[in-house]
This record gives structure tokens, sequence and C-alpha cells, in this order.
């Protein structure tokens, strides 16, 4: 305050002392350097006093404690037994710092838990970072994971439109598939998507879109071929005996292929190489464009990006599909396509869309 008042003194006298004749002008040059040390001395004093302000002392005690909570978390419906001291420390600090998965819950994962939040994937959220430090994931590898699996600003919207599709049409789960028929991880893909159909045929939609990349020579051809036999009703089936015959997907290749699964050859023919069928694979192919997709397979569940980097679709899918089902129903997921059972409640229930 002393220092405040010093310098205001400085700058009248200042002002006074430029209005003197020349021979007092030494002494103003004195002045205003005593004036710049005094608001160099008001603002470190200021500065000073707001440092002290955003940290008032705290009791050792307490911050203690409330460094033991953190390291300690404990919540209801998550399963941390098996974690090891450190592993608890760095899940309970993700809980605390990430974000819950539901965009109208801006509270942390902890948070979101223990008020009960009407977030129905907090909890299966927490449950999956457990997962994810049992796994030995790195810090960045954790967060990308977990933005990927339940962040809302991931989700996609994703028009269906008439792309060939099997599974329920009102299934709670909708798989959509980005591939290129002569793309071995395709092929490798195709019965592995199949199986969650068959698994789950009452919860699982799968629809099929074209991404032929310029690298594989048939890639176009063949996703021609499948639009021509989707007009005959036998869509999946071409699909079928391309990626099991991705040695023979030439132009010979593709009419054996298209009598061996019983289409009318000259129709077949003709529908191929009409101008509306190359349309329908390059409005796929600008649609996974528009997503940023560089490669094949590129799955997505619900709009999510099952990313092959974070995930396995050998390990991962069946937990996804079932989470999901979880979510979007309240029930869980039961293979053979029985009726779903009642959910155990682990969060507060809500109308609006799931985080997951």
């Amino acid at each position: 305050m002393f220092a405040g008042v010093r310098a205001a003194f400085e700058i009248s006298k200042a002002k006074r002392v430029w209005s003197t004749p020349s021979e007092q002008r030494s002494t103003t040059v004195r002045a205003v350097s005593r004036v710049c040390a005094s608001i160099v001395a008001l603002v470190a004093m200021g500065c000073a006093s707001c440092q002290s302000q955003s940290k008032p002392s705290e009791d050792p005690a307490s911050t203690a404690a409330a460094s033991d909570q953190k390291k300690n978390v404990e919540l209801s419906g998550v399963e941390t037994s098996k974690l090891t001291p450190r592993e608890k420390d760095q899940w309970s600090n993700y809980v605390a710092q990430l974000l819950a998965p539901c965009a109208d819950q801006p509270v942390s994962i902890q948070q979101c838990v223990t008020e009960k939040r009407p977030c129905e994937a907090c909890v299966p959220a927490a449950q999956f970072l457990v997962g994810q430090v049992t796994a030995g994931k790195s810090g960045s590898q954790v967060e990308s994971a977990y933005r990927v699996r339940f962040s809302p600003d991931s989700m996609q919207e994703i028009e269906v439109g008439d792309s060939p599709s099997k599974g329920a049409a009102d299934a709670p789960v909708t798989i959509v598939e980005w591939a290129d028929f002569e793309c071995p991880a395709c092929a490798a893909t195709s019965p592995i998507l199949d199986k969650a159909v068959e698994t789950y045929p009452r919860h699982v939609r799968l629809v099929y879109k074209h991404f032929p990349l310029s690298m594989h020579e048939h890639a176009e051809g063949a996703a021609r071929a499948a639009v021509a036999a989707q007009k005959q009703g036998k869509f999946w089936e071409m699909h079928h005996a391309m990626f099991t015959n991705q040695s023979s997907l030439d132009d010979a290749g593709l009419l054996k292929l298209a009598g061996d699964v019983g289409l009318d050859l000259k129709v077949f023919d003709t529908d191929r190489r009409r101008e509306a069928v190359a349309d329908a694979v390059s409005k796929d192919r600008k649609a996974a464009e528009k997503l940023g997709l560089r490669g094949t397979p590129s799955v997505f569940i619900n709009g999510r990006l099952f990313d092959s980097d974070h995930f396995s679709i050998v390990e991962d899918l069946h937990a996804w599909i079932e989470l999901e089902v979880k979510l979007k129903t309240g029930k869980s997921a039961v293979a053979g396509g029985e009726t779903p059972r009642e959910a155990t409640p682990t969060a507060a229930t809500s109308n609006k869309p799931s985080g997951g």
C-alpha cells in the first residue's frame, strides 16, 4: 500500500518537474526512476498477494488424508481387489481425472459413480479402466483407448441407407463394416462378424459397405460384382464366395463365382457394368473417406469405431456387443436369441442416449 502511495506522489512530482526550467530536468529523471522502482515493487506485492490467496494455508493432516483418499478410491460395482497397490493408484488417478462418458454429465468418472449420476456407462467405464491398467497400458494408451470406447466425441452418424445387411432390423447393436474383397484382413474378419450375428441374432445387425482400395487390382471389380449380386438378392452368397476365393477375383473368376451362387449370369454381367452400380460403390467409398478411414476392414459399432490399435476383433468384440445391448436396453445380452435378462442396476437410469 505504501509503495502505491509513493508511486502516485512521485508521478505527480514528475509532472511538475517537466514544466520547470531545463536545469531541473536531471531531478526529473531521478524522480521517474523512483516511479518505475515503486511500480515494480507494487506489482511484485500484488502478485505475491494473488499467489497467497490462491494457495491458502492447509492443514498437513487434511492434505495427507485427501491424497490418501485419491489413492484408495472405491466405487460400487467396480471390482478392483486384484489390482496391485501401484495399479490401484494408477486406476484411482484415471477415474478421478477422466470425464464421465455421458455428455450431459461433465464430472469425473469417480464422481459420476459415487453420486449415482444418470449415466449407465459410468460403471462400465470405470471397469474398463481396470482392464487397461491390468494389461499394463501406458497413460497415453489408456486415455486414447478410453476416448475411443467411451467419449461422446468419438460417436459418428453413419447412414445405413440401402446397404446390404443381415440380422434383426430393430437390433440394438448395429455393426457397420467398410471392407475390400481383396483384403486378407477383411477375409479373416468376415467369419468373426458372421458369428456375432449368429450368436446374438436378436441383438446384432451387420451392415456391409464397400471400400475397394487402389492397391488391390481386382477390388473395384469385385465390389461391383457384389452390388450386381445384391440386385438379384444374393449379396451375402457372393460376398462369402469372393472372400473364400480371393485368388479368383479376375473377370473370369467373378463370372464363375456368380454362376456357383446361382446368379443369372447374363443379368449379372450387364448389371456390374452399369453406371449406377459404379455409383453405389463410389458412394460408400466417399462416406469412408469423409470419416477419415484409410484402410480395411474398418468396423463401427453403434457409430463408434472399433479401433484395431486398441482392441482385438477376436478378443473384444463380444464384450463390446454385450455392453452396447445393456446400455441400449437395460438388459443383458443372451447368446442364441433368447429373451434378454434384466440387467443388474449399476447406476441411476436415464432416458437419454447412452455414452457407451
